[in-house]
């Protein structure tokens, strides 16, 4: 399987070692980390950064320690936000709600044409329309 972006819950609960992915996601990742990468759009830190401090999340570690951690490892990947991103997520095609955040996310899964991996009801119904390709877990 080719590099995957995470959508952000999906970035947390990997990287806190949750249980909530099943165990057929779980291998999905793992097999996908042997030659490619996990990607996560940098606009996805900020919304961890967000939740943090807003006491609705709790990481493992303090967040500038964990987001180190994660830029460490070899099969993680932090996506810039580049100008054609940032100009994509305000031109998506269809119908997509106004959340800058998952415009981001979803505007970086068509700039690099990944797979986005989501739980999020709204992304995976925008797959379904052919505008991205999702993985739904």
């Amino acid at each position: 399987m080719p590099d995957v972006l995470l959508d952000t819950h999906i970035f947390i609960w990997i990287m806190n070692g949750d249980e909530t992915l099943s165990p057929h996601t779980r291998k999905l990742i793992k097999n996908t980390c042997k030659q490619h990468c996990l990607l996560i759009a940098s606009i996805s830190i900020w919304e961890i950064a967000m939740l943090q401090s807003k006491g609705k999340i709790s990481l493992t570690q303090p967040l500038g320690q964990w987001v180190k951690k994660v830029a460490s490892l070899p099969y993680m990947k932090i996506i810039p936000l580049t100008p054609e991103i940032a100009i994509e997520s305000c031109a998506l095609p269809g119908d997509f709600h106004g959340d800058p955040a998952d415009r981001m996310i979803v505007a970086t899964s068509r700039i690099l044409d990944v797979s986005l991996m989501t739980r999020d009801q709204k992304i995976l119904e925008y797959g379904h329309h052919s505008y991205i390709k999702v993985i739904a877990c």
